[in-house]
């Protein structure tokens, strides 16, 4: 199935296309299903070195672009491995994840992409703040042994180590870099809403926003990471859903559609597909809820509403049910470590029976 580009949505709705067979079969592939922006690897996220680009490669990218009309600079986000760790404290593996991260950057530039996506790591063991810094020094040094690519942190849904789940991690970092104009965050909706800052109303949406501006900086916003949650809010669980069908619901989405300031930059599904054609479908799904006008009175935007909030019914029941076990199995082991820790009670030292002089 192939789906028509929109050539009158305001919006970069796009998706994470495969690259499989050679780097320029993404951009073919994002076409194929009405991207308008698109995210990809530049290689695979399952091993740590890969051979160079060949030469006709790179060129047929950059033929792709223009055949397809995609602008690499501002339409295409790539994202990072999943298991660089440049925060990690242990040297000699920050330093291997320093490999791959600058391999990765290099690979942007070679085909004239301008922003790179990725994860921003886990302090693990170590100081956090100390940890942060590590993170500011290899973006920094990163920054000089390139020439144009933007280094885009994206935000986190978990807690404690985790950098990127509080906005001030983020803030924290950039306030570090050196050069301000190659730096910027993408944030993903299903990791702001499982991190604990609620966007499923109106009202809270725009307060998160506020708030994000007020910590961040509206000017570093590059892209949008576009999934709904498995997980309730603040349950710190990365868990994307499809659209609709978790705990944001399309009246998130919808709000996502008619949000004037987040046109122009890349707003990227990474919901869990069976196929390319499913995020075909929700890009056609998105461009519709930009067009709907009324949405309270339209009849089958409410029925739609319903439908997906029903499919994911099952789904949302089975993450809770798991969530409230794992919670009360470790109010169990804190109650029975307190316990263990606690020892006799004041009477019961004060009364038990001394022994003979």
């Amino acid at each position: 199935m192939s789906f028509v580009r929109s050539t009158t949505s305001k919006f970069k709705f796009g998706a994470h296309v495969s690259g499989a067979g050679g780097i320029s079969n993404s951009v073919s592939n994002a076409n194929a299903i009405g991207c308008n922006s698109f995210a990809m690897f530049l290689k695979s996220p399952r091993q740590w070195v890969s051979k160079p680009y060949p030469e006709k490669e790179i060129s047929k990218f950059k033929e792709n672009c223009e055949k397809f009309n995609y602008n690499p600079l501002t339409d295409i986000l790539p994202h990072g491995s999943y298991f660089i760790n440049l925060a990690n404290p242990d040297q000699e593996k920050a330093e291997k994840a320093y490999g791959a991260f600058i391999d990765d950057l290099i690979r942007c530039e070679q085909l004239g992409i301008g922003h790179y996506n990725f994860h921003p790591g886990s302090s693990l063991d170590g100081d956090h703040q100390e940890q942060l810094k590590q993170l500011a020094k290899y973006i920094n040094k990163a920054i000089k042994e390139t020439s144009f690519v933007n280094i885009v942190l994206e935000n986190m849904a978990g807690h404690g180590n985790l950098i990127g789940s509080d906005l001030h991690d983020l803030q924290i970092v950039i306030d570090m870099v050196e050069d301000k104009t190659r730096v910027g965050v993408c944030v993903d909706t299903c990791h702001t809403y499982a991190a604990g800052y609620d966007i499923s109303s109106q009202e809270s949406f725009d307060r998160f926003w506020k708030e994000f501006d007020e910590i961040v900086g509206m000017k570093y916003l590059k892209a949008i990471h576009l999934n709904d949650s498995k997980a309730p809010l603040a349950a710190n669980a990365d868990r994307h859903e499809l659209l609709g069908q978790g705990y944001l619901g399309l009246a998130f989405f919808n709000i996502i559609a008619h949000s004037e300031f987040l046109q122009g930059i890349p707003i990227v599904l990474e919901t869990p597909q069976k196929d390319d054609n499913g995020y075909g479908e929700e890009i056609k799904l998105l461009e519709w809820l930009e067009n709907l006008q009324k949405q309270e009175n339209d009849k089958e935007y409410v029925e739609k509403c319903a439908t997906l909030s029903k499919l994911g019914e099952k789904s949302r029941k089975e993450f809770q049910a798991k969530l409230d076990k794992k919670q009360k199995t470790a109010k169990g082991k804190a109650k029975t470590t307190a316990t263990k820790r606690k020892g006799p009670s004041i009477t019961e030292q004060l009364t038990a029976k001394k022994p003979k002089k």
